[in-house]
């Protein structure tokens, strides 16, 4: 078959779990790449200039790393995991349900922040969730999973696009302005969640009318509802709810009961802890630090790192292309620009699609390696390519495919090295979070002082950083496996019992041989004879001489 028999008798035993988990990082990808399209009209809504509006949306991505730093936190018990989903879920709904009505900048930034919150403690317990059920099988669940993240950034543009309005209501543009403000439609469009802001302090008239855009944000929090009700049902379903009664106990089916019987190691590894995962202060508090070895926090950090480049390429990309493309020497038109962030989430989408069989095939390591090299290869034929338009969007899409898969293939790789016990999901989440939010204003502000240019020349830079540090992880990890392995054999011999010394042989002379006893002789009864009679006494004396006769 093409997928192993015990991978789908694992999915079918943690299917609504896989499921909710799945369903809850769509809503991730569309809360991400939601909110860019809409910053004219949020602009309009709360009176305000852009340098101020894009500070809201970067005060989202700070808090979203927060939320990733303490995500953990909730992982211990499986009620406070789905609890912690649950909340986070429904805040988002609600986030969205009163984005139209906050008409002031700083009620806005606070709604923006409660989102990214929840959005990163969502990101941290799914990642870690999905890992802890399926352990050494995580990888392609890995990939599915982060395949809904592209799946949902790509599809809320669409959602918010017809009611978008191309002029705030009651304000009398200027060309240049109306420019600026398409400019940064397009390149939020693909989840640019802090930009660098922007010298333009004029402020935009009062709003005279009410702005169609609010019912896109509600359509949205309606959309977003089923996921806070699958986390429910799941709990439910787990008996997880207090105050409902507990049903009957379900009925094992011949796959799960085969599962049961012939691996019941992995039938329990759902109701184990985590490894030691936890929220970030958590794993630095560990009282067993001291005792571990140089490359166990070396696979840590420098796979936190690597995730810091490469999700630090995703965001700049996604929020500076259009910004590239407009500018000299490539020039485009701005709406042929604007293609440019979607189809970058496009190719992201289908590249974590099509990771899925690849992560079943090869192993990570191997994927590690060509995504790498791809994405490295990738920015130094745009480098090279720098005037051709046709190659920006064929490049665009490759580069992508390429970035698509490091994340989930990373995160599967360290926590094989790790053999589950260390804080790995909690470190790569927290460090691609931040590298997100730290490279996208780096990079803007580089290419405000240093020209386009410098764009690709940023990423080509970040680019062999990571894959330098990659090659440091794989060494960190023979260096960690021969550790164990001495670690192991150290802990054998400790275990086993010493021998007992052979006995010592006495000095004793030969033993005489042994005979055998002979026959003892059968006693023989003897022969009966007449009795002798007794002699009778005469009267007569016994003459005593011969003479006397």
């Amino acid at each position: 078959m093409f997928i192993e028999e015990h991978l789908i008798t694992l999915f079918k035993r943690n299917c609504q779990h896989t499921l909710t988990y799945w369903s809850v990082f769509f809503s991730f990808g569309l809360c991400i790449a939601f909110l860019g399209p809409t910053i004219l009209d949020l602009k309009c809504q709360t009176n305000s200039t852009l340098q101020e509006i894009t500070w809201v949306f970067f005060s989202q991505q700070f808090c979203l790393l927060v939320g990733s730093s303490i995500g953990g936190a909730f992982k211990k018990t499986l009620f406070s995991a789905l609890a912690a989903l649950l909340l986070s879920s429904l805040v988002i709904s609600l986030v969205f349900a009163i984005i139209p009505l906050c008409y002031n900048v700083l009620l806005l930034a606070v709604a923006m922040a409660v989102s990214g919150l929840a959005m990163g403690i969502i990101d941290t317990i799914a990642n870690i969730q999905l890992v802890a059920l399926y352990q050494k099988d995580s990888a392609i669940f890995l990939q599915a999973l982060h395949f809904f993240i592209g799946f949902g950034a790509l599809v809320s543009p669409l959602i918010a696009d017809p009611f978008l309005s191309e002029h705030c209501p009651g304000i009398n543009s200027t060309e240049d302005d109306a420019g600026l403000i398409h400019h940064f439609r397009h390149s939020l469009a693909a989840g640019f969640r802090s930009p660098v802001p922007l010298n333009y302090s004029e402020h935009s008239a009062p709003i005279t009318e009410q702005s169609s855009v609010s019912y896109a944000f509600w359509i949205m929090a309606l959309i977003n509802l089923p996921v806070p009700i699958a986390v429910f049902v799941l709990m439910y379903r787990e008996k997880l709810i207090p105050f409902c009664p507990n049903g009957s106990p379900r009925l094992l089916d011949k796959d799960e009961l085969a599962m049961e019987t012939q691996m019941p190691e992995t039938a329990e590894a759902p109701e184990q802890d985590a490894g030691g995962h936890g929220d970030l202060f958590s794993c630095c508090m560990n009282t067993n630090l001291r005792e571990l070895p140089a490359s166990f926090f070396g696979v840590h950090i420098l796979g936190g790192i690597v995730l810091f480049m490469t999700d630090g390429i995703v965001g700049a990309y996604a929020g500076f292309a259009y910004t590239y493309a407009v500018s000299a020497p490539m020039s485009l038109h701005h709406k042929t620009a604007g293609y440019l962030p979607c189809i970058f989430w496009a190719a992201i989408t289908g590249g974590r699609l099509m990771s899925i069989p690849l992560a079943y095939r090869l192993k990570p390591l191997y994927l590690l390696i060509i995504s790498l090299a791809g994405v490295i290869i990738t920015v130094l034929l745009l480098l090279i390519l720098y005037t051709s338009s046709i190659f920006l969007f064929v490049g665009t899409c490759l580069l992508g495919l390429f970035l698509s898969s490091i994340f989930p293939c990373m995160l599967a790789y360290t926590e094989d090295i790790l053999d589950y016990q260390g804080c790995a999901t909690t470190v790569l989440v927290t460090c691609a979070g931040m590298g997100e939010m730290v490279l996208q204003v780096l990079v803007g502000s580089i290419m405000q002082t240093a020209g386009s240019y410098s764009f690709l020349l940023c990423g080509m830079v970040t680019g062999c950083i990571g894959f330098a540090l990659f090659f440091g992880l794989v060494l960190c990890h023979r260096y960690h496996r021969n550790y164990l392995r001495g670690t192991s054999k150290k802990t054998a011999m400790a275990e086993e019992p010493a021998p007992e010394p052979p006995p010592v042989p006495a000095l004793v002379s030969a033993p005489a041989p042994v005979r055998a006893p002979a026959p003892s002789p059968v006693p023989v009864p003897a022969p009966e004879s007449d009795p002798v009679p007794a002699p009778v006494p005469t009267s007569s004396p016994v003459p005593e001489k011969a003479e006397d006769l």
